[in-house]
C-alpha cells in the first residue's frame, strides 16, 4: 500500500513534512493529529517508513459483494483496524484495546483526538477517553502532528480532488510517564489530553474551540436546519403576500369595470 497508495500520493500531491526525525525508527509511539480530511490516515502514512495503524468504523469491513470485498481490503492494506461503534462506550473500549495491542507489538498506532473530523478547519476540545487511556496504559510516548490545508483538496461535495500540497508538521514526543497507574483519574485523563491538544495547536496554528467537535457539528447542522426552515418560512410568506396582492388587484379590476358598465 506504500507503493500502490502512498507512491501516487507523494508523487501527484507533493506534500510537505517538518519533524520526520521526531518520529522513532522503531519502538511503539502514538500519533496524536488533528483531523481536518479522510485523507488525513493516507497521507501521514505516506510520508512515513513505518506502519501507522488507524482505528475505522467496523462497517468498512463487513460490507457484503465485491465492493465491500474491495474496501475492506483497502482499509485492512492501509492498516486500518476495525471498531464495532453500536453503543458509545462499548466502541471506546474496544478502540483503546486496539490501541494497547498495536502498541504492546512495538508498532505506530495513530489516533484523532477529536474523535471526528473538523467541521470548519477549526481545532476542537481532545476527547480524554481514547489517546490518554492508551498512552497511560502503554507508556508509550506521544507524539503531536498537525495535518495542513488537507481539507481543501477535497472539500465535502467536490467530486474531483484539488491538486495542491498539503502539510504534515511534527512535534517532539510527550512523554507521560509521571502519570503511569492513573489511567482512570478523570483529571488526568483531561490533564494529558489537553496538554496535547495544545501542542497540536501550536504546530497547525488553528484556531482552538473549547467544546467538542460533535457539539459543533450538531450546532451547525441545527443553525443550517434553522436557516432552511426560516427560508421556507420567507419564501411562503412572499407567495402569501404575492396572492393577496394578486386578489386585491383581481378586485379593484372588478369594481373598475362595474363602474365602467353602461
Amino acid at each position: 500500500m506504500k507503493v500502490s497508495v502512498g507512491g501516487p500520493l507523494k508523487m501527484i500531491f507533493r506534500p510537505w513534512v517538518e519533524g520526520l526525525e521526531n518520529v522513532p525508527a522503531e519502538g511503539p509511539a502514538i500519533l496524536a493529529s488533528n483531523h481536518l480530511s479522510f485523507s488525513d490516515s493516507f497521507f501521514l502514512p505516506a510520508v512515513l517508513d513505518r506502519k501507522v495503524t488507524f482505528i475505522a468504523k467496523a462497517e468498512y469491513f463487513t460490507t457484503p459483494g465485491v465492493k465491500g470485498r474491495l474496501t475492506a481490503a483497502f482499509f485492512k492494506g492501509v492498516g486500518q483496524l476495525p471498531v464495532d461503534r453500536s453503543g458509545a462506550r462499548g466502541a471506546g473500549e474496544a478502540a483503546i484495546r486496539s490501541g494497547i495491542g498495536v502498541l504492546e507489538r512495538g508498532e505506530l498506532f495513530g489516533i484523532y483526538p477529536e474523535g471526528t473530523r473538523s467541521p470548519d478547519g477549526r481545532l476542537y476540545r481532545g476527547k480524554p477517553g481514547g489517546l490518554a487511556r492508551v498512552a497511560l496504559a502503554t507508556g508509550a510516548p506521544v507524539i503531536p502532528v498537525a495535518m495542513i490545508d488537507t481539507e481543501k483538496i477535497q472539500p465535502p461535495g467536490q467530486v474531483m480532488p484539488k491538486i495542491m500540497r498539503p502539510g504534515i508538521r511534527i512535534g517532539r514526543p510527550l512523554d507521560f510517564s509521571r502519570y503511569h497507574g492513573m489511567e482512570h483519574d478523570r483529571f488526568v485523563l483531561r490533564a494529558v489530553t489537553d496538554e496535547v491538544m495544545y501542542e497540536i495547536m501550536k504546530l497547525s496554528g488553528q484556531e482552538y474551540v473549547d467544546i467538542y467537535a460533535t457539539a459543533a457539528k450538531r450546532q451547525i447542522a441545527e443553525a443550517a436546519k434553522a436557516d432552511r426552515e426560516a427560508e421556507k418560512a420567507a419564501k411562503a410568506a412572499l407567495a402569501q403576500a404575492e396572492r393577496e396582492q394578486a386578489k386585491k388587484e383581481k378586485s379593484e379590476r372588478d369594481e373598475r369595470d362595474e363602474r365602467d358598465e353602461p
